[in-house]
C-alpha cells in the first residue's frame, strides 16, 4: 500500500479526519446555545496534497427555532481547500432557538496530527 493510501486508509478508520477544531464565535451579540455540534471531516483532497492545517471562517444563518439555514464561506486558508467540509458540517448543527433569525460569524481551525 503506498504512502498516501495508508494515510487514506488511517484517515477512513478513524472517521473523523478533524484531530483539532477550534471555534470562534466572531458576532457581537453572543451565539446561541449549541445543541448539536457535528465536526467536519478532514478532507482527503488535503491529505493527498499534504495539508496539514487550515481555517474557514463562516457566516451561518439560524432560523427562529434553531436550524442552520444557510452557510456562507467569508474567508478561508488555503483557499478552497475545507470550504465544503465546513458547509456540509455547519448545515447539521443545531443551536437553542431565540424565537427570531439570526446571522453569526464563526472560524473554525483545522490542525492534523502526523
Amino acid at each position: 500500500m503506498s504512502k498516501t493510501n495508508a494515510t487514506l486508509s488511517r484517515w477512513s478508520r478513524m472517521g473523523l479526519g478533524l484531530l483539532g477544531a477550534l471555534l470562534i464565535a466572531t458576532s457581537a451579540i453572543a451565539a446561541p446555545k449549541v445543541l448539536k455540534k457535528v465536526p467536519p471531516e478532514f478532507p482527503a483532497t488535503a491529505v493527498k496534497k499534504g495539508i496539514k492545517t487550515g481555517s474557514v471562517k463562516a457566516q451561518i444563518s439560524i432560523a427562529a427555532d434553531g436550524k442552520v439555514t444557510e452557510v456562507n464561506i467569508v474567508e478561508s486558508t488555503p483557499p478552497k481547500v475545507f470550504d465544503k467540509a465546513v458547509i456540509e458540517a455547519l448545515m447539521e448543527w443545531r443551536f437553542e432557538g431565540s424565537g427570531e433569525k439570526q446571522t453569526h460569524e464563526l472560524k473554525l481551525v483545522f490542525n492534523s496530527e502526523d
